[in-house]
């Protein structure tokens, strides 16, 4: 087992801090539910961990990437707890998401074809939802493929539609006029298919006008402490902490390289902090020379090319007594929060949760007890 004494670096998932953001987000919803998107092991951080919680805090709707994810997932939940399949279900495997009570977001008319061809077969409505594109070009019922639903009125016989469901591509925008152009070619194509509840928000989307919220929203990102818009405060409670073991401190000389390259060089005599996380971790090489991490209340800079096991920061304005090998330095924490992380990278806070590695310790927090989990390979 991975302990905290034997890995190389500490990641402590608040368990609390995901319920408490999924009952804001349900809070703004009011009517509208609220469901989980636990894809990508929940971006990452463990879906074993974090839907059973969040199905204790009252949550009971669930997606799923992939038929694998949901199978993985199934177990953890209550017997109530609607599980959904983003991708679908795979042609010729009907009947194992049937067995498993799972249901299907089905994106094609192949994909429904085959399901109501298992409707028909079994003898009985099938649940499922409908996925239609509204512009983002990615997944769902094209254009064409809605018009031919909405002339074969057989064509969806045996499916009981959950809801028609969309996916908005900028919410995080509140001001772009992408919003509301999807909007309305979401009303419109809703008119063109048999009534059902529908759902289009997602984490962001929860955060547009209540137009958008329909029947059910689907929160992701912000679930973990990602901002939900690109502008502004973030409102949801930081989930993630990353802390790093320092391995050894070493004092340079001014003109001393240090990492590959080397790319930094000291314009002074420095203290360099060797800290065991790097991008074998998901700790990014584009976060060479440009990361800040904490020491107590003292951001350090990151000098030098992030290495497979290893990154060095610049420590010089840390006291010599607060810092030994085995210290904790943070790399990512309340002061210092994955979206930071994120723009110092170049990139989004979802690649950042998603790449966290399979060699730190994981800790699950929640009340009054703490939990340690085994990485997955």
């Amino acid at each position: 087992m991975l302990t905290s004494n034997r890995a190389g670096a500490l990641l402590t998932i608040d368990l609390d801090a995901i319920c408490a953001n999924w009952r804001m987000l349900s809070t703004r919803l009011r009517s509208a539910a609220c469901a989980a998107v636990v894809k990508a092991d929940a971006y990452g951080l463990g879906a074993e961990q974090i839907a059973p919680a969040l199905a204790a805090a009252g949550c009971k709707h669930f997606f799923a990437g992939y038929l694998h994810e949901a199978l993985l997932l199934k177990p953890h939940l209550p017997a109530d707890a609607a599980v959904y399949v983003l991708h679908g279900c795979p042609i010729g495997l009907e009947t194992e998401v049937i067995q498993h009570g799972l249901i299907p977001v089905l994106n094609s008319l192949e994909q429904i074809d085959a399901w109501t061809a298992q409707a028909r077969a079994e003898g009985r409505l099938l649940p499922a939802i409908i996925q239609v594109d509204t512009g983002m070009a990615r997944m769902g019922l094209s254009a064409a493929e809605i018009t031919i639903l909405s002339t074969d009125s057989h064509r969806l016989d045996g499916i009981d539609i959950r809801y028609v469901m969309s996916h908005l591509a900028c919410a995080e925008r509140p001001s772009s006029p992408v919003n509301a152009q999807q909007l309305h070619r979401f009303r419109d194509i809703r008119k063109m298919l048999p009534k059902a509840p529908a759902s289009l928000a997602n984490s962001s989307g929860i955060f547009l006008d209540r137009h958008y919220h329909f029947d059910l929203a689907r929160s992701g990102a912000a679930l973990y402490g990602i901002a939900p818009t690109v502008d502004g405060h973030n409102p949801m409670r930081q989930v993630v902490r990353l802390q790093g073991k320092v391995l050894q401190v070493r004092s340079i000389e001014a003109g001393n390289g240090v990492g590959y390259g080397p790319t930094w060089r000291a314009s002074s005599p420095r203290r360099i902090a060797t800290v065991s996380v790097g991008y074998a971790d998901g700790y990014l090489r584009n976060l060479s020379n440009t990361a800040v991490a904490y020491l107590g209340d003292t951001a350090v800079r990151l000098v030098g090319t992030v290495s497979m096991d290893t990154t060095t920061f610049d420590v010089s304005e840390v006291p010599e007594h607060a810092i030994q090998p085995g210290t904790l330095i943070d790399l990512i924490n309340d002061r210092h929060p994955v979206d930071s992380l994120a723009e110092e990278a170049g990139t989004i806070g979802y690649e950042i949760l998603t790449r966290l590695g399979t060699r730190y310790c994981r800790q699950y927090i929640q009340g009054d007890k703490n939990s340690e989990a085994v990485s997955k390979p």
